[in-house]
């Protein structure tokens, strides 16, 4: 069902997986921008939300410079708190982007269900270049379009896959790291969750 829901997944869900989070709403706005809808109504259309598979930071805001690149790429950062990962967040999400191939596996070990909709982050990326976006339902800037749009491109991305993720998709840990850091996992993000944006809303 509406709206398209994301799940981002990282260790404390201060820095990784709110940038993700984040940058994924910033790249859903520009798109309905770019197609004269109303950014404000992308909640009703995707849903971007993250968690950490540990619960140390849970109420925090995100890191500072976390923040502070999401902001610089235009995305904003109120009311963002972090949280543990639970078991009802994976069942209700559509996709399951995790910053590491340990943190799949704990997703997966949580729910074997959602091992076909759960992808390191940049193994999704790779795998978007494969898909068949003409086989896709038809696109459209309403919740069901997006939805089965969605759906089935993650089911397109699954069936692409060949074995496990690559070492490569992994995003680096920025946590105490300077901003440098922080910049080169934010361009990593963006190179997933601009494209799988395009391709909701092409």
């Amino acid at each position: 069902m509406p709206p398209f829901t994301v799940l981002h997944v990282c260790m404390g869900n201060i820095c990784r997986s709110p940038m993700a989070e984040r940058l994924l709403l910033f790249a859903v706005r520009e798109r309905l921008a770019r197609l004269d809808v109303d950014p404000a109504d992308s909640d009703a259309l995707v849903h971007s939300h993250s968690a950490g598979t540990g619960g140390w930071h849970a109420g925090e805001e995100m890191n500072p410079p976390a923040a502070r690149q999401v902001i610089a790429r235009g995305g904003d950062v109120a009311g963002f708190a972090a949280r543990r990962l639970r078991s009802d967040l994976i069942d209700g999400a559509d996709l399951v982007l995790t910053a590491t191939a340990d943190q799949q596996e704990y997703v997966v070990a949580l729910r074997p269900d959602a091992a076909g909709r759960t992808f390191v982050l940049g193994e999704f990326g790779r795998l978007l270049g494969a898909v068949d976006r003409s086989a896709l339902p038809s696109a459209a800037p309403t919740p069901d379009a997006v939805h089965a749009r969605g759906v089935a491109l993650v089911a397109a991305a699954d069936a692409a896959r060949e074995g496990a993720a690559l070492p490569t998709d992994d995003l680096d840990d920025p946590w105490g790291r300077g901003d440098q850091c922080f910049s080169r996992v934010a361009d990593e993000i963006e190179e997933t969750v601009q494209p799988l944006a395009a391709a909701l809303l092409p």
